[in-house]
């Protein structure tokens, strides 16, 4: 259901708007010129929800039909998110600075692999077209949406994941033995025609323990991780007007969405930030 628009134009128009309304006042968006194919990027400043500010950079490929999303957070923690519309794929990724004082890597990656629904995100054509008016502006997200909790119980196979989304052998590179799905995504796919090798089960422990409740590093436990996206166009917006007969596209809604991914690791050194029990 689109979101009601307002009768007339807008007096003050949404400080981010489709590209069509702002061109005649800033130019070209980075992307958009520099030839068939090229990613539009758009970077924004946006208040996470512990308060602090980060910047984010959002592209869209319109020819790939997807949309990519990076933001560090405060602790140096890399965040990814990416939208292929194409394969109905999403992709979550973090790259989690190690602590070497405890025997860690210099960082550790994780990718969460889920199937994508179309009306979480807006459409990569339109997010191609999106500029700011103001970029020094730092965005808050105008809805919340509630926290999924995500069991993932099934890993994906590295070398066979370009079957699934042809983002992933690049997505998840640094994270080729730790990619995670679920089995009711898996079941999606397979029905899309997925080949089944891509997908492989993970051990079951008899009484899976979070790694929390784990003392010995070396023992398996079922980790969680926790990430959120602190500012993404979810909805776009439509305009009424007296001059034209149909309701346009005039901008867009922000939303910010959290996740928590439980997943089963082989010790506990692999999840050293998880300390709930």
């Amino acid at each position: 259901m689109r979101p009601p628009g307002r009768r007339g134009v807008p007096t003050a128009p949404p400080a981010l708007l489709l590209l069509p309304l702002l061109v005649p006042l800033l130019g070209a968006p980075r992307g958009v010129g520099a030839g068939p194919g090229a990613p539009a990027e758009l970077r924004v400043r946006v208040r996470l929800p512990d308060g602090q500010v980060t910047e984010e950079s959002l592209q869209a490929d319109s020819d790939a039909d997807s949309i990519s999303l990076e933001l560090r957070k405060p602790d140096g923690t890399l965040v990814s998110f990416t939208a292929d519309f194409k394969k109905d794929v999403k992709i979550f990724r973090a790259l989690i600075l190690g602590e070497l004082e405890k025997g860690q890597s210099q960082f550790q990656a994780l990718c969460f692999v889920t199937r994508l629904h179309h009306n979480e995100i807006i459409p990569s054509e339109a997010m191609a077209k999106l500029r700011q008016k103001n970029p020094r502006a730092v965005r808050q997200a105008e809805e919340v949406r509630g926290l999924e909790h995500l069991h993932m119980d099934i890993a994906v196979n590295f070398s066979q994941g370009g079957l699934l989304s042809p983002h992933l052998r690049n997505v998840c590179a640094e994270a080729a033995d730790s990619i995670y799905t679920r089995q009711e995504d898996v079941r999606f796919w397979l029905e899309q025609g997925v080949d089944s090798s891509v997908f492989e089960a993970l051990p079951q422990a008899l009484e899976p323990l979070r790694c929390g409740q784990v003392a010995d590093c070396g023992k398996p436990c079922v980790c969680r991780y926790g990430l959120s996206l602190a500012w993404y166009p979810c909805l776009l917006k439509y305009c009424h007007s007296r001059d034209r007969p149909a309701p346009y596209k005039c901008g867009i809604r922000s939303c910010q969405k959290s996740y928590t991914f439980d997943f089963y690791v082989p010790q506990k050194q692999l999840c050293l930030w998880d300390e709930e029990p």
